[in-house]
């Protein structure tokens, strides 16, 4: 056997690979020895049929078959060798009427060739990276809420403007007929608040469903049909009240502290307003990252330039999709992936450069940390040792989750990177102010 490469040019290649009878033949050979013996041919019996007619009936398969092998192997083994960067997988050049008689083989493949580049972390323009605070407008919404959650109910004769409010929605034409708890604060619509304002159980006040809530998405809910439909809903509904309350605020004493945070570990409402921005900013802290490892990705993606053997990797798409496509429909899924592949060669590049690695005990105290967090959603605060480790070694059992996790923590240590070596630019923002400027 005999492989060569021809060099095209930077990005693209041809390899040649020669093979003669030594290299495949025995091996043909004893497969039609096999096929011999367990050929049951009508008019000879088991293991007497002639060579002949063996290698008439299977020989081309079985040399076809084998060959491939022979190959696929030996094109893998020279592309680790030669440490030969590819793109896609080799592909093979068309022979038409290829003889498989003669006593040469001879196979060319094509090669995408992977594109050198630098990616450069310290960028000439920095990168902004948000601190997402809370302000005391936010502390201050928050801790309103507390006390309306653990407030108790007292009920009330007539609506008032901070009320909640029980009743029942209909609407025939629309087939509408819910039961639903209606909170005053959460109205937007003016004619609607006046509407409601005084009236008592037993009464029915009509109510339009456009501009009626504060939170558009909330509607489909508070009338019982889907989201879908409430946000194409332009018409009036019979609310019929039924029960009216007004939540009374609860107070900010030890007991409260008590049930939100634990015995003993909140003791004042100062230290109460203190944890509510420590817990608050920690979330924060994760959209702020997953904001800048999107930045930072965009930025790459745009500004580390390089060609692509863009004629390979169409025919490449054409050859090896699920159901072949034509010329068009292959530049079409070309250009639709470009963008990611350009993203996974510098991502790639990125990895191997700074040594980036997921061990398995890395992995393994990873998942164990996402189980606790999802532990402590149902109450579990503290759980045993032990325990992690069973459902994390459940966990890692699923090559599924194995990738995800890992994807995951590689995303971590790249974040990491652009942390301390990236040129960024630290801007302190409140919520509010960070949602206007990343997602208008």
């Amino acid at each position: 056997m005999n492989i060569t490469k021809e060099q095209i040019d930077e990005l693209n290649a041809v390899v040649k690979v020669a093979l003669s009878k030594e290299d495949y033949q025995d091996k043909v050979d004893a497969i039609l020895k096999d096929y011999r013996k367990q050929a049951n041919i009508p008019g000879f019996r088991k293991g007497q049929v002639p060579m002949g007619l063996i290698k008439k009936q299977y020989g081309k398969a079985v040399l076809v078959d084998e060959v491939n092998k022979l190959l696929q192997d030996n094109l893998n083994k020279y592309l680790t060798e030669e440490k030969l960067d590819v793109l896609g997988n080799p592909l093979p050049k068309q022979q038409d009427d290829f003889n498989w008689e003669q006593d040469e083989l001879s196979f060319e493949f094509e090669l995408g060739l992977a594109p050198a580049f630098e990616v450069p972390l310290k960028t000439k323009k920095a990168i902004t990276h948000y601190k997402i605070t809370a302000d005391k407008k936010m502390i201050d919404e928050q801790v309103e809420r507390i006390q309306k959650q653990y407030g108790k109910l007292v009920q009330k004769t007539e609506v008032g403007k901070n009320d909640e409010v029980k009743g029942t929605f209909t609407n025939a034409e629309e087939e509408i007929d819910h039961s639903s708890l209606l909170e005053m604060d959460q109205l937007k619509s003016k004619k609607a608040i006046s509407e409601l304002k005084g009236k008592k159980v037993g009464d029915t006040v009509s109510l339009k469903t456009k501009g009626l809530l504060k939170q558009d998405h909330l509607l489909g809910s508070l009338l019982g049909v889907s989201r879908e439909k409430a946000e194409a809903l332009d018409t009036t509904v019979q609310f019929t009240i039924s029960e009216i309350n007004e939540r009374e605020p609860a107070t900010l004493d030890q007991e409260l502290f008590d049930k939100l945070f634990g015995e003993g570990k909140i003791t004042s409402e100062k230290a109460m307003r203190e944890k509510i921005k420590e817990d608050s900013e920690k979330q924060f802290e994760q959209q702020s990252d997953q904001k800048l490892l999107n930045d930072v990705t965009e930025h790459f993606i745009e500004h580390v330039k390089f060609d692509l053997p863009a004629g390979f990797l169409t025919k490449w798409i054409q050859m090896t999709g699920e159901k072949p496509l034509s010329e068009e429909e292959a530049s079409e899924e070309y250009e639709k992936s470009e963008k990611g592949l350009r993203y996974q060669l510098i991502e790639g590049k990125i990895i191997k450069e700074h040594d980036l690695q997921v061990q398995f005990d890395e992995l393994k105290e990873f998942a164990k940390g996402f189980i606790r967090s999802q532990m402590a959603q149902f109450g579990q605060l503290d759980p045993q040792e032990e325990e992690l480790d069973n459902i994390a070694a459940r966990v890692l059992g699923n090559q599924d989750e194995v990738k995800r996790l890992s994807e995951q923590l590689m995303s971590q240590k790249l974040l990491g990177l652009y942390k301390e070596k990236a040129n960024l630019k630290v801007k302190e923002v409140t919520y509010e102010k960070f949602v206007k400027e990343v997602y208008g």
